[in-house]
């Protein structure tokens, strides 16, 4: 075997109270992918930023081709050759695509930069990724998450790294998106570049990776296992010290007839979606499936009031919503999880309590003032019904792992005892095991009655959850029926069908 481009031993980082890092061992060789597994709260996130340079390590050796090296910042990492495309994604939106790509090392002479040679490398780079589209002045604030994405890797690539450390990657892509995703880890691998890769979704780290090594509670726990013929019950196993199984959960009873919780009637917006209708019943889970940009988190957000509708209407339990109203929809009786909760659904330097009791402050409000210790008591018990890790309702909740902030969103419409609940994206970023949990309590929700809707990137969450599911496609309803009469595979055909009758018509219109 070849000497190991990083090595990183006996890794340890304490911050108040917790000990993240608890003597972590990882090797790395030039030309692999190695991935990197572990539950939210495993540790992986704080060793790729101790490798990235934004946190000092405590004890331990970081090795680069053999010789002791220490990082300083992150600058130090990025002049040896370590780059990191975060899973919460580092631009700034004010600037340019091409600023951001070259951010920290722009070509410039006598202090000016030169915007035509940078301009014309991030085109190349773009292009490298399979998104000529992408235009370098765009300004990346106007792009989507996708888009935004591509243009981290970009950052990354123009680095010329030896090391890039690929944080959930894939989240935000397309199925088309992500073979673009791979077809350039690929070929950074043949040109001799290594691969840290993270991603909760075990089918990727089949296809893509080469060694795998397992992070729990700050420890490594396995290295060196194969990644495409390790059994995925053994990893399961590894990452959460117990058996969880991938089977979604059924429903205990039939699902009853009675008038729609939610009605959607005709609901457009120029540019997204146009002449979207459903009805979701107490107790029943409506699918919506689609790729990236195919106008599903537009769709619910429309039906919460977050955007105003150019048509149509939305109704809950016989009450029709005032169009473009977040307060009318959440009187009503509805409640939304976004897919950005991090930057749509929290306020991460306040307390997990605080975060529970958003949307039911009237309850607990009197004289103009809040009553905090029953917000705290009646939040504390929304945390414990979904069990919220750590059972601390004054933990920060920018420290909680991915899976328990979904669960603190969850539990914040728990609190307000919601009749219809949007899901979008439910488990994008968590780990198997607190995936398993947000399953089960998805179904729990739907066995008390409540009416769901659950917008999901992963096709088999779509169909394995829902009743009746949604196919969107280009803005459009292209198939709306049970879940047990479609598969993966159909609701690909519905899309692409629609994406080639959309294209011959666009053509049409040209000639």
């Amino acid at each position: 075997m070849p000497q190991p481009l990083l090595e990183m031993r006996g890794i340890v980082k304490e911050f108040p109270g917790v000990r993240a890092l608890d003597g972590v061992d990882l090797v790395v060789r030039a030309g692999e992918v190695h991935c990197l597994l572990g539950q939210n709260g495993a540790g992986k996130s704080t060793l790729i930023k101790v490798l990235a340079g934004a946190h000092p390590i405590d004890e331990g050796t970081i090795l680069w081709n053999g010789e002791p090296i220490a990082f300083a910042n992150p600058q130090a990492a990025l002049a040896t050759g370590i780059a990191t495309i975060y899973q919460e994604l580092d631009l700034i939106d004010g600037l340019s695509v091409a600023d951001n790509i070259y951010l920290g090392h722009e070509n410039a002479r006598g202090g000016v930069t030169n915007d035509r040679d940078m301009n014309r490398s991030a085109r190349e780079l773009l292009k490298r990724l399979g998104h000529p589209e992408i235009r370098p002045t765009r300004e990346v604030g106007s792009l989507s998450a996708a888009g935004k994405q591509i243009v981290s890797m970009a950052r990354a690539l123009s680095r010329d790294a030896k090391v890039i450390v690929m944080d959930e990657p894939s989240a935000v892509l397309d199925p088309d998106e992500v073979d673009g995703l791979f077809r350039v880890v690929e070929d950074l691998r043949t040109s001799g570049a290594a691969i840290i890769y993270i991603s909760h979704r075990l089918e990727e780290i089949r296809r893509i990776g080469d060694r795998l090594t397992v992070l729990k509670d700050g420890r490594t726990v396995a290295s060196d296992l194969p990644a495409r013929d390790t059994p995925t019950s053994e990893l399961i196993t590894l990452m959460t010290g117990r058996t969880v199984s991938s089977v979604f959960p059924r429903r205990s009873t039939p699902l009853a007839e009675g008038a729609p919780l939610l009605s959607v009637d005709s609901i457009s917006r120029v540019g997204e979606f146009s002449d979207v209708s459903f009805d979701v019943r107490p107790g029943e889970i409506v699918g919506i499936a689609g790729l990236v940009g195919a106008g599903r988190s537009e769709i619910i957000e429309t039906v919460y009031g977050a955007r105003r509708a150019g048509q149509g209407s939305v109704t809950v339990d016989g009450r029709t919503l005032r169009n473009g109203s977040v307060a009318a929809a959440v009187s009503a009786g509805l409640g939304l999880c976004p897919e950005e909760r991090k930057s749509q659904g929290l306020v991460l330097d306040d307390a997990v309590y605080r975060n529970i009791s958003l949307a039911s402050l009237d309850r607990f409000a009197q004289y103009g003032l809040t009553r905090e210790g029953a917000e705290r008591k009646a939040a504390h018990e929304a945390a414990r019904s979904v069990d919220v890790r750590p059972d601390d309702p004054n933990r920060i909740i920018r420290t909680l792992s991915g899976g328990n902030q979904q669960k603190v969103v969850l539990a914040r419409w728990l609190l307000r005892s919601c009749k219809v609940l949007l899901l979008d994206e439910p488990t994008r970023g968590v780990d198997v095991g607190a995936r398993a949990e947000i399953y089960a309590l998805i179904r729990e929700l739907a066995d008390s009655g409540v009416a769901l809707v659950v917008v999901s990137s992963d096709i088999e969450e779509v169909l394995g959850l829902s009743d009746r599911v949604l196919v969107v496609a280009d803005g459009r309803v292209v198939h709306d029926g049970p879940s047990d009469a479609i598969d993966a595979s159909g609701v690909l055909d519905r899309i692409l069908a629609e994406h080639d009758s959309t294209t011959t018509d666009k053509k049409g219109e040209v000639a």
